[in-house]
């Protein structure tokens, strides 16, 4: 049986998006992508409510000997914010050591990529801001979740998720961490992101740096 595809591309996710998300025009948001897929949708978001749009890079701490299992992940902004999961560091006894090295290797990495995608400039400030955090969708959550937490610790005013394609369990879970969810499709089974769309071709670096060019030249 194939899946029913929702949208036709990323560019169509955002422009849908974009249309349940004009109640926060006024209120002048930061639309921060996910990069790379959440760039594209972003970047329609933030064309057609006329807002700024940057990106929010994110790393996952792996534990010691098993890098492919998060105890953590760290947010790129200005100041960098580290988010724990306090039950692996216990249950996996993870020295205090052993964290503040993978935190200043994963910090080093982000400003990296900020580099590679964003030249010498700086992250935004978002405290007091209303935050828009997009990408083109969510499956387990764990990055994105991630990344709303270290957002309200850097002190967003109020936080929005807004992504095209989503289950609801996992919806359900983040729900916790922000104060308002847009999600135009939660489709049974939902099985991966990418079989929601016609178009879901990978998004490459040099796209990256011309998405955020476009962005910066609209909102001028």
């Amino acid at each position: 049986m194939r899946l029913r595809t929702c949208f036709r591309d990323r560019q169509e996710a955002g422009q849908q998006l974009a249309l349940r998300l004009e109640h926060l025009r006024g209120s002048h948001p930061l639309v921060l992508a996910l990069p790379r897929g959440g760039v594209p949708v972003a970047c329609e978001i933030a064309r057609i409510l006329d807002v700024p749009m940057d990106l929010l890079l994110v790393r996952k701490l792996g534990a010691p000997g098993h890098a492919e299992y998060g105890i953590g992940a760290v947010a790129d902004g200005i100041e960098p914010q580290l988010v724990l999961n306090e039950q692996a560091v216990r249950d996996l006894g993870v020295p205090v050591h052993y964290i503040r090295q993978e935190l200043v290797r994963q910090v080093a990495e982000l400003r990296r990529r900020r580099a590679l995608y964003c030249g010498d400039r700086r992250p935004p400030d978002v405290a007091g801001r209303t935050v828009i955090v997009v990408d083109d969708g969510v499956a387990t959550g764990g990055t994105v979740g991630a990344a709303l937490r270290s957002l309200k610790q850097a002190g967003a005013g109020h936080l929005v998720l807004a992504v095209p394609v989503a289950p609801r369990e996992t919806l359900s879970h983040l729900e916790q961490w922000c104060d308002e969810i847009i999600c135009l499709e939660t489709p049974e089974p939902f099985v991966a992101v990418g079989l929601h769309y016609d178009d879901f071709a990978q998004v490459s670096d040099e796209q990256v740096r011309q998405y955020l060019t476009a962005s910066a030249n609209e909102t001028r």
